[in-house]
């Protein structure tokens, strides 16, 4: 089995994991972000030390390739494809959504549901979210959704549905639905990559770390200041 660095900026949590064989040889998280801009070096400083003294090179890098925040995503990238071309090994890209509901669908003791839906916060009521069935295969794609009442009706008025993630949170007073299931604390975790970036190494999964980007979902738009400076002012 494959010695594979995983990275994951994709909210405001930033973790660093490596793994081997399927056993985790080092891992360190933050939840207190975002400061990816400031750990995620140190983070990645660390492991390739703790392999050195292994006299271990990672295999592959995986990283957290969206949807999610624009700037943790750009980072957690930019650091994952300056690795693969330093040390001239592969990158795997995950999606982020996935990755999570990956993490709880290991989760024991968990009420019964029939989907998946990982929800990552986009701002005011909308998330990204993509429906999953209990093996993890795609019933709806990734999408950027507006909440209300009304949504996801079709797929609650079939089956329960277990919510979960920085977007979820907010729509907990709008899904008012008794098959609609929540659970709280979810986010995406570098832990929770290990099987996925192994299947996709085994497969040769592999992107082009010359010409890959994350995956926004939709166009970062700049906001401008409040308190803007008027500088043709007399």
């Amino acid at each position: 089995m494959p010695c594979i660095l995983n990275i994951e900026t994709a909210t405001e949590v930033c973790s660093v994991v490596v793994s081997r064989d399927g056993r985790v040889i080092f891992q360190k998280e933050e939840t207190k972000g975002p400061s990816h801009a400031v750990l995620l070096g140190t983070f990645v400083d660390e492991a390739v030390k703790i392999l050195r003294a292994q006299n271990l090179q990672p295999d592959a890098v995986a990283v957290s390739c969206g949807p999610g925040s624009y700037t943790g995503l750009r980072i957690g990238v930019s650091e994952a494809k300056g690795l693969c071309f330093g040390l001239n090994i592969p990158l795997i890209a995950l999606n982020s959504l996935k990755i999570m509901a990956n993490g709880v669908s290991k989760m024991k003791d968990l009420q019964d549901y029939t989907l998946l839906c990982p929800m990552i916060d986009a701002r005011r009521m909308e998330v990204y979210d993509v429906l999953l069935n209990k093996e993890l295969q795609e019933v709806r794609p990734v999408s950027a959704d507006i909440i209300d009442e009304d949504s996801f009706a079709d797929y609650l008025n079939k089956g329960r549905i277990l919510f979960f993630g920085n977007g979820a949170e907010k729509c907990k007073t709008v899904l008012k639905s008794e098959t609609a299931l929540f659970l709280d604390n979810v986010y995406p975790r570098a832990l929770d990559m290990i099987s996925l970036a192994e299947e996709a190494y085994a497969a040769g999964d592999f992107e082009d770390v010359a010409y890959f980007e994350p995956f926004y979902l939709k166009e970062f738009v700049a906001t401008t200041p409040k308190n803007k400076v008027l500088t043709d002012m007399k």
